[in-house]
């Protein structure tokens, strides 16, 4: 009887995991189906499937996003934020995990009111500071809010907790061999964070690359902006053709999942990594 009512649990298990699996996919589909149809078949059949298979929506697509010129776009704000965050968060992260003065301490729970604060409270003095610096129009002022201003302390409270778990006694090994800090951390201690630093890379690029409203508020000219700001402007202020829509969403994106798709490796061992150690 124990032996049923494990069986029978376990279907129902197995069928509740089914049925929320449709559900979560149902949006996907009705997504991906809709970029084939013609505006006629998309609304007869919402998630019927295409009579005849086009990409002409996806062509019209990408030629109305300008998509050569908003992906660089979007590579060039994303690549050199990831680049900066590793950099400064490590360094960040290093100094406050192994200050010993009340100095550091302070230090990192300033960092860590970024985490509680939200940059959007903030919005009208870093439109004037970026303003003042006539950095507007330009990716180097994206970069600097995306950088300091949004991903930044959660970057530092990851790595100082992945810090910790590294051994001191490796640095003062390497201290005493005559290395000065900065070739004792370049050349012993970050090395061992690869892990981290490649979860800490996973997860702001997608926040960068996610990020609508900092480009927004910085970049006006079409030739700098980036996909989501591409895909916004095609949107009518009445009423919106979701077949022309749907193809730029997915165009939008699909750097991304294919992104995490070869990074997930990593983001993996990360997290396992942060596991164990921790």
């Amino acid at each position: 009887m124990t032996n049923i009512k494990k069986i029978s649990g376990k279907i129902l298990y197995a069928i509740f995991l089914f049925l929320l699996s449709i559900i979560m996919l149902l949006p996907v589909y009705y997504l991906l189906v809709t970029t084939f149809k013609t505006p006629a078949e998309a609304a007869a059949s919402p998630l019927g499937l295409p009579r005849h298979l086009t990409f002409d929506n996806y062509v019209n697509a990408i030629g109305a996003m300008h998509y050569g010129r908003s992906l660089a776009n979007n590579l060039i704000i994303a690549v050199v934020s990831v680049i900066c965050l590793i950099i400064f968060a490590s360094m960040a992260a290093y100094v406050v995990a192994r200050g010993k003065r009340r100095i550091f301490r302070f230090m990192y729970s300033v960092f860590m009111v970024g985490l509680i604060i939200p940059f959007q409270t903030s919005i009208i003095p870093l439109y004037k500071i970026i303003s003042g610096m006539s950095l507007m129009n330009r990716h180097l002022g994206v970069i600097l809010v995306d950088v300091f201003c949004i991903n930044l302390p959660l970057s530092i409270f990851l790595m100082k907790g992945f810090i910790n778990t590294v051994p001191a006694e490796l640095e003062e090994a390497a201290l005493i061999d005559g290395s000065g800090i900065f070739r004792c951390f370049w050349k012993i201690i970050f090395p061992l964070l690869k892990p981290i630093v490649s979860t800490v890379a996973i997860l702001d690029t997608l926040a960068i690359w996610n990020d609508f409203m900092t480009p927004l508020l910085f970049l006006q000219s079409p030739e700098k902006q980036v996909l989501l700001q591409q895909v916004y402007r095609n949107v009518g202020p009445f009423s919106t053709n979701w077949t022309a829509f749907f193809p730029m969403l997915v165009a939008a994106t699909l750097p991304l999942v294919i992104f995490y798709l070869i990074m997930q490796k990593q983001i993996i061992e990360g997290v396992v990594a942060g596991a164990v150690k921790g």
